[in-house]
């Protein structure tokens, strides 16, 4: 198994419990925490398949649905069998690492899928960045919460940077799987500053007084 297709089921799986704490946080039955992080799991690989014109990777590959399955309801069953922590846990963080992790991961995942259709560079860096994405954003308006991608914090923007320096490494010519690592390492490291150090694109200031 080639190092790309392990990354794809740590990216499946680990969107998945982010989806997953997301229904913990919304106090979801087992139904919802499947559905939650069935959608979260798969959903940015859907649509990259979907624009590349190729068949839909998990109906065939069925083993991707059991892995988001057994992502989310291991958080519902941790939540409600493990004993109590002497501290309240902060879903909020753990959804944002989890997030951050699937979204480095999956950004290589489709910018690797649109070269290997043909898409030109430019291309393959949008597409990572949608299929990093995506997942993210339909969690988020299913549980009626504000998307990640529409927050100040640097969220696409780390993940279409770790699929450019993926893209970029490789017209240089450097070897396969550290140039995945230093794509994923580039866009975890960005999304981290922006959750730790509140690091954001500049946001528009103007005002009701400025006429266009």
């Amino acid at each position: 198994m080639t190092l790309i297709q392990w990354l794809d089921y740590a990216g499946v799986a680990v969107f998945a419990l982010s989806g997953g704490i997301t229904a913990a946080r919304k106090r979801l039955d087992p139904v919802g925490f499947a559905l939650i992080g069935t959608v979260t799991g798969i959903g940015g690989g859907t649509l990259r398949d979907l624009l590349l014109d190729r068949p839909v990777y998990w109906i065939t590959q069925w083993e991707y649905l059991v892995i988001t399955l057994l992502a989310a309801w291991a958080v519902f069953v941790w939540g409600r069998f493990a004993p109590r922590p002497a501290r309240p846990v902060r879903w909020s963080r753990l959804l944002d690492w989890a997030d951050a992790v699937g979204l480095s991961v999956f950004a290589l995942i489709g910018a690797q899928a649109a070269l290997s259709a043909g898409a030109n560079g430019f291309i393959a860096v949008v597409m990572g960045m949608m299929t990093a994405s995506f997942g993210g954003l339909l969690r988020d308006i299913l549980c009626n919460e504000i998307p990640m991608i529409l927050h100040r914090e640097i969220y696409a923007s780390a993940a279409a940077a770790g699929a450019a320096v993926y893209v970029l490494g490789l017209k240089a010519g450097w070897p396969h799987d550290p140039t995945l690592a230093a794509g994923a390492g580039t866009a975890l490291a960005l999304r981290g500053l922006g959750i730790t150090r509140g690091w954001h694109l500049p946001a528009y200031e103007g005002g009701a007084h400025h006429k266009p």
